[in-house]
């Protein structure tokens, strides 16, 4: 599970740095390996994507919310009551992005069953772990070992 968030981390950091351009590749590639993987009938994917969009655009909106609070912080030093109120907002995103979450996994419920959320959820997962390890590949100094 550790891995797994690193990864995610490290790819959602990654992905915010790219220009918008390569944001708007990545996010087609991703629409066609949904699409493909989940399988969803035409009634399906017309429900799906607005409520699938709105949620990553919500997302993203929450973690460079998020990204942008903690690059300022000086934690050499940062005060103990200062540390206090940062876990406070810390707590406060992560108690937002649930919540969006939670309400996302509702929605879905209307239109799709959860097997296909399980399989959405997993290929998302398998989404980023194949972006990563392009990304990994493309690097010059860390390209595949012979």
């Amino acid at each position: 599970m550790k891995t797994i968030t690193t990864i995610v981390f490290i790819l959602s950091f990654s992905i915010c740095s790219f220009s918008q351009g390569n944001r708007d590749k990545i996010k087609t590639l991703k629409i066609a390996y949904l699409t493909e993987k989940l399988d969803l009938s035409e009634k399906e994917a017309q429900q799906f994507w607005p409520i699938y969009n709105a949620f990553e655009e919500e997302n993203f909106k929450l973690r460079r919310q998020s990204f942008e609070g903690k690059k300022n912080i000086n934690f050499e030093i940062l005060k103990e009551e200062e540390a206090i109120t940062v876990l406070k907002e810390m707590r406060a995103f992560e108690t937002k992005r649930i919540t969006l979450k939670n309400n996302f996994i509702d929605d879905l419920l209307k239109i799709l069953s959860a097997k296909k959320i399980i399989l959405l959820e997993k290929a998302e997962d398998d989404f980023k772990h194949k972006m990563f390890e392009e990304f990994k590949n493309r690097r010059p100094d860390r390209g595949p070992k012979d």
